[in-house]
């Protein structure tokens, strides 16, 4: 046999039809593209049912706000329904003070007044309103509000030595501090009043 002849004859065929070739990927095509939808659907599943959580989330978020806000309100409302209960009879004695007063009976407008003013302080009282002790404490800007120094030979310096308007406070926050005339060093107001 020749050797030109040997190289020449036909070489083994390989199967390369797309019959053979076909069935290997386009099956693990296909199985990708099944698994692929099966994710994809079920990534939608779960966002589907975060997005239904979060809504629902949102939606008792928004009604617990407006219940607060109803209760907050109606309590409110209360609260200011029972101090005008507990002011009325104030009120009424005020009324019988200025009919004393119009009759000129000053006894009478002066127990009147007296009456007033306690049944005001006692209502007040009962809510939690406090005075602040201020007369003759050291000076605490905290519950003072000095609006004078005055020197002093009988204070320390310091000191509160007149109140000109009361302070409150309703239980621990300041409802309004004391105006007061505070002591300051005697020679201090002697060395001002030279300097002028």
């Amino acid at each position: 046999m020749d050797k030109h002849t040997h190289q020449r004859g036909p070489a083994p065929k390989k199967d390369t039809s797309p019959e053979s070739e076909a069935p290997t990927a386009g099956a693990s095509d296909q199985k990708v593209a099944e698994i692929s939808a099966q994710m994809a659907e079920e990534l939608r599943r779960e966002r589907d049912e975060y997005l239904e959580a979060l809504q629902r989330l949102q939606a008792e978020f928004a009604n617990f706000r407006k219940r607060v806000l109803r209760e907050s309100e109606q309590a409110g409302q209360r609260a200011s329904t029972q101090m005008i209960e507990e002011l009325l009879p104030v009120l009424d004695n005020f009324e019988r003070a200025m009919q004393a007063a119009a009759e000129h009976d000053q006894e009478v407008l002066s127990g009147g007044v007296e009456l007033v003013y306690n049944q005001l302080r006692d209502v007040l009282v009962k809510r939690g309103l406090c005075e602040i002790d201020a007369h003759g404490q050291p000076f605490d800007p905290n519950q003072h509000d000095a609006i004078l120094c005055q020197p002093s030979a009988e204070h320390e310096e310091g000191t509160v030595m007149q109140v000109i308007e009361k302070g409150y406070q309703l239980e621990d926050r300041m409802v309004r501090p004391a105006k007061v005339i505070v002591s300051k060093d005697l020679d201090a107001g002697r060395d001002e009043g030279g300097k002028d």
